[in-house]
């Protein structure tokens, strides 16, 4: 992975589907946590209505511990050129957690072949101060950055081929004689033909501006 000069980090892959099944995989909580690997259970707390926030809370199962926080979610699906957007915040007082708090945005370009352009960008704080900020810099924000790509090269074989994410745990990063694998390193780490100064977050809706957690 290339690191960008700023925090916040980007990835941007290309699904070969239509941006309505794009749309649903992504926008509908129980499926949503089964290709993301940064969730393990998302629940909404009320029924999603079009054009407004939804709140919702989620889950990260490890081996001895489950994280648990709340975030606030706002899509969109007013592009002029079919594009739309999603934009998240989130926040945990876990202390397990190296995420404190984000905030992050989804990106749907529908592409003249049919398929979709699908980027994210998000920052966050980390956990435990001035030890969780030093890991930050050497391992979290590497880590977080390869399971976000990791997750979206997954929900694109889900979406171009009906092969279901259970079909590639984590374990399969190892299954080398598998090209078929989910692979991070499909994934882009800021957009083609940007420098390396390039901000993650400078494509974020307006709507990030606005959404707040409360």
């Amino acid at each position: 992975m290339r690191r960008q000069a700023n925090r916040a980090l980007y990835v941007e892959t290309v699904i070969g589907a239509h941006v309505d099944d794009v749309w649903r995989l992504t926008q509908t909580p129980e499926l949503h946590s089964r290709w993301d690997l940064r969730f393990s259970r998302i629940a909404p707390l009320a029924a999603a209505t079009d054009g407004e926030p939804s709140r919702f809370v989620y889950e990260r199962r490890l081996p001895l511990h489950t994280i648990r926080g709340t975030g606030v979610s706002l899509g969109e699906r007013g592009g002029t050129d079919g594009s739309r957007t999603s934009a998240l915040v989130f926040s945990t007082r876990d202390p397990i957690s190296p995420l404190a708090s984000g905030r992050g945005y989804w990106r749907y370009v529908p592409t003249d072949d049919g398929s979709t352009r699908f980027i994210t960008g998000y920052d966050y704080e980390p956990f435990a101060g001035a030890i969780g900020a030093a890991l930050d810099r050497l391992v979290t924000r590497r880590l977080v950055w390869w399971m976000t790509a990791w997750s979206f090269d997954r929900l694109r074989i889900w979406a171009e081929t009906g092969v279901a994410p259970e079909r590639w745990p984590v374990a399969s990063v190892a299954a080398f004689w598998m090209r078929e694998r989910p692979r991070a390193a499909r994934c882009l780490s800021r957009p083609a033909r940007a420098g390396r100064t390039h901000d993650a977050m400078a494509d974020a809706p307006a709507s990030l501006t606005g959404l707040v957690e409360s």
